[in-house]
């Protein structure tokens, strides 16, 4: 299927009628011959494709890195797409420079990915580049040449090039005026907004109907049949705006599909009723991933390990499933009826998940573990819920991933918690009743044993950090 999508390229406005579900990698490397954007690992885990998409929202543009290899070409209508090419014609950025100075660069393939990342990071309004921000911008780059240190120091001259002599040192409501002045982006980036706002609202894509594949992030579409989707009818829903946005109503969070990774664990109303979540965001994914995975799409997924899927299931979420103009509600705890099997037919989309604001006094936590500490698919997740007014836990909700062919919530467990005071006793007794509720397997990211042994851990987990006065790891395993 073709789709006539128009942008801006850099400096230049362009048209193409690449087909919707062509890689933006590709388009720019094959078509565009902009070679700078690199080929690595095409799954979005080396960080050697990263660019940068701005959209516009309030008369301002916002950027974000991404990984190109995952990302389709129709979803760039109305927006600007900046290679390493596109940040200077004559002289280096004082990010390339700073790179250069530290020996932060040996073979240079990853290179431009890193320049990207950390031109994207400066463009964000309300951040840091410390050590901490460091870390974050360049998540999801891999080097193999030069370790780490060298970029360390390059992000330390960064700072203190980029914004000596600003009061803001990193933060400010609109740093794109100050990054211009000082070359970190070319003067074109000014006239960006008014270019983009004169390119017409696509028009809804001709021949979805019956698509042979949905696109949501892409972030694991493109991995799975990635050489398939240039040349299939695919639906690219990220061309739907309805589907994005959080909103709280009647005190409930309602979550479009599309929502990001990132764009939940920045929401205020989630961070409110979450503190942790930034932290356990950095468990699952590179900032570059996250902003393109959505919240939908680990959904529907269905992998018995999504770690968003296992948040959520323990929030009691509801999911909006949409056909044309028929809407049906299915509870999230029954919206999974098998190993990749989901209550929706095939002509269903997941369009809105909503939940209740946590009451006041409840506690959240998420764990997880994989082979890698962050960034990783994990071996066993899990995330609860939980409230305990007058020293009895009245109602926790409790998933676990990874342990049975779905996204797995734990009525049993949860029965019995209900009534019972948070102690030692009470915890290894749940822990064997999750023991037997729970039908893990043996893989490559664990052993059955292994994975059972994580749920009584992840138990002992939850209720030693939420509630440390009343019980800690040690009392349990001198009661276990």
């Amino acid at each position: 299927m073709t789709a006539r999508t128009t942008l801006v390229l850099n400096d230049r406005e362009i048209t193409t009628s690449k087909s919707a579900g062509t890689l933006v990698l590709d388009f720019l490397r094959r078509d565009r011959k902009l070679v700078g954007t690199k080929e690595g690992c095409k799954e979005g885990d080396c960080g050697a494709c990263v660019v940068l998409v701005g959209q516009l929202r309030d008369r301002r543009v916002e950027y974000e890195p991404v990984t190109s290899c995952l990302m389709p070409v129709a979803e760039l209508h109305g927006k600007h797409l900046v290679t390493v090419e596109g940040l200077n014609s004559e002289t280096l950025t004082p990010v390339q420079e700073a790179i250069v100075e530290e020996g932060g660069s040996q073979c240079g393939f990853c290179t431009p990915g890193i320049v990207m990342s950390l031109t994207g990071f400066l463009l964000q309004s309300d951040w840091r580049l410390d050590d901490d921000g460091l870390k974050y911008a360049l998540g999801g780059n891999l080097c193999r040449c030069t370790g780490y240190a060298s970029l360390k120091r390059a992000g330390a001259k960064i700072r203190k090039d980029v914004y000596m002599g600003e009061k803001s040192n990193g933060a400010s409501s609109d740093p794109l005026q100050m990054l211009i002045a000082k070359k970190v982006v070319p003067d074109y980036f000014r006239s960006i907004p008014e270019r983009l706002a004169a390119i017409a609202t696509p028009i809804p894509e001709s021949g979805t109907r019956n698509p042979e594949y949905t696109i949501a992030g892409g972030t694991d579409i493109y991995v799975q049949r990635g050489a398939h989707l240039p040349d299939a009818k695919v639906q690219v829903l990220n061309l739907r705006p309805e589907l994005k946005g959080i909103a709280v109503k009647d005190g409930k969070v309602h979550m479009g599909a599309l929502t990001t990774f990132e764009e939940f664990a920045y929401q205020q109303d989630i961070r409110t009723a979450i503190p942790n979540i930034r932290k356990y965001m950095l468990l699952n994914a590179s900032w570059q991933i996250r902003n393109r995975a959505t919240i939908g799409g680990n959904i529907v997924n269905a992998s018995p390990i999504g770690d968003l899927t296992a948040l959520l299931l323990a929030l009691e979420s509801d999911l909006l499933l949409q056909d044309g103009d028929r809407q049906r509600v299915v509870p999230m705890k029954k919206f999974f009826q098998g190993y990749k099997k989901l209550a929706k037919t095939d002509s269903e989309i997941l369009a809105k998940v909503v939940f209740p604001l946590p009451v006041a006094g409840t506690q959240i936590n998420f764990e997880k573990v994989s082979k890698r500490r962050t960034l990783d698919i994990a071996s066993v997740n899990s995330a609860v819920k939980v409230r305990i007014p007058d020293g009895l836990i009245e109602d926790v909700q409790l998933s676990m991933g990874g342990v049975a062919p779905t996204p797995f919530f734990m009525h049993k467990t949860c029965a019995f918690l209900r009534g019972q005071p948070v102690s030692p006793k009470t915890i290894l007794a749940a822990a064997a009743i999750a023991d037997s509720e729970i039908a893990p397997i043996d893989d490559i990211r664990g052993s059955a044993a292994y994975k059972r042994l994580l749920v009584r851990q992840f138990l002992i987990a939850h209720f030693s950090k939420l509630f440390p006065d009343q019980i800690s790891v040690r009392t349990c395993y001198e009661t276990y």
